[in-house]
């Protein structure tokens, strides 16, 4: 294991960390030994490994990022040396070995195994089980691990399709929200727009940062997230960066400039106050900052606000010589995105469209004349019509309609 070359990163993991420490403590005194199993043995089962070995060190290997996996994610393995290639197909051989070594064949090697005495069998026992499909045969290995690279990417971006930027770091989301396109009523037009954008950036063509506009509960975000989830197999992917974080974006995009992937640099309910100077940060970003926006990159950002800025009649007033130049400097942040889609509230013949075919999507068996009044008072009730108070009407429906049968 300490011979890894290419996929020495693997070492680090908590699991293949804990295993090497055991395999080198047979020929440690007995406690050290003991301590070292059931420290392995206790990780092996909090990860859900315990029936499989094998699983666990080749998934490590499959997620790793390293020279190999990052060429072969961006389609260039053919051009590595042939000195890593064969170190590839060398650590391919020793990750393939260690994970079928059995907790049998360990006590065996430990040299005071005649000591531990009844010990030696009250040790827990893990299975070996079977590697992921991509290690599984040795001879083919190389080229299985190409295909998956190509077309999941590499790294952490390979495990995980959506993160967020936190504590100076791009985190995965474990659960991300599963929201699909197909499950998007209404806004065909706003939403194809954005669709194409990421479309065209997907293929290198051109294409632009994009702002969502409009009025809450539309879809904005929902649209982001259920493009990403149709399109991550195409190597997508997003990174959500809070608005107070902006000032990092230079360290962001360092870090994933040389990554073969692309990726959407997310912005949530994006609006600035008039003596907010983060949207100068953002400014900066989206034109004429020093850290230029890679290739790989877009950013797309939401606001219930086209102008970003709240301005009061007040602002347009004063005795500022030039206020109309601060004012069209407030403004001017909108104008920095090439692509700007709207958003707008339903007015009720949508509204109700989108209600109807969210209830035809769960089968609710009632009737259109009492489902459309009880939408529209639902709307009232909660202060306009939208998308997501449709939806959240037909879930109130639904659970009501199911408590009814039970009754």
């Amino acid at each position: 294991m300490s011979s890894l070359s290419i996929y020495k990163d693997i070492m680090k993991r908590t699991v293949p960390k804990a295993y090497f420490e055991l395999l080198r403590s047979v020929d440690k005194p007995i406690f050290e030994f003991t301590r070292a199993w059931g420290n392995f043995f206790s990780l092996l089962c909090d990860r859900g490994y315990a029936d499989s070995l094998a699983l666990c060190i080749t998934e490590a290997a499959l997620y790793d990022d390293n020279a190999f996996s990052r060429a072969a994610a961006a389609k260039k393995e053919k051009e590595l040396p042939s000195e890593i290639i064969e170190a590839v197909r060398r650590d391919i051989s020793v990750i393939n070995r260690i994970s079928t070594i059995t907790p049998d064949r360990v006590l065996n090697d430990y040299i005071y195994r005649d000591e531990l005495g009844s010990v030696a069998n009250s040790l827990p026992r893990w299975k070996t089980g079977l590697p992921v499909k991509e290690f599984s045969d040795e001879n083919g290995t190389i080229d299985c691990l190409a295909e998956y690279y190509k077309h999941n990417g590499c790294g952490i971006f390979a495990r995980y399709r959506a993160f967020i930027w936190r504590n100076n770091g791009i985190e995965p989301v474990l659960h991300p929200d599963n929201t699909e396109i197909s499950s998007l009523k209404g806004y065909e037009i706003p939403r194809g727009a954005v669709v194409d954008n990421t479309v065209a950036f997907l293929k290198g063509v051109s294409c632009n940062n994009c702002l969502l506009y409009g009025d809450r509960g539309t879809g904005k975000s929902s649209t982001v997230k259920a493009i990403l989830n149709k399109y991550f197999r195409d190597g997508l992917r997003v990174v959500e960066m809070p608005k107070d974080r902006l000032e990092d974006f230079p360290v962001l995009v360092d870090m994933i400039a040389s990554v073969p992937m692309k990726f959407i640099i997310f912005i949530d309910d994006l609006s600035f106050s008039d003596d907010d100077k983060d949207y100068a940060r953002l400014k900066a970003v989206l034109e004429g900052g020093l850290a230029a926006r890679p290739d790989n990159t877009l950013i797309y950002a939401t606001s219930n606000r086209r102008h970003l800025i709240k301005e009061n009649f007040s602002d347009r007033s004063g005795d500022e010589i030039h206020r109309n130049d601060s004012v069209q400097e407030s403004l001017s942040l909108y104008d920095r995105f090439g692509l700007a889609v709207n958003f707008s509230k339903p007015n009720k013949e949508d509204y109700i469209n989108i209600v109807l075919n969210l209830a035809k999507e769960k089968n609710l068996n009632i009737g259109i004349e009492e489902l459309e009044k009880d939408a529209e008072q639902w709307a009232i009730q909660r202060g306009g019509r939208s998308p997501r108070c449709a939806k959240q009407f037909i879930s109130f429906t639904e659970a009501k309609i199911k408590n009814e049968k039970e009754q």
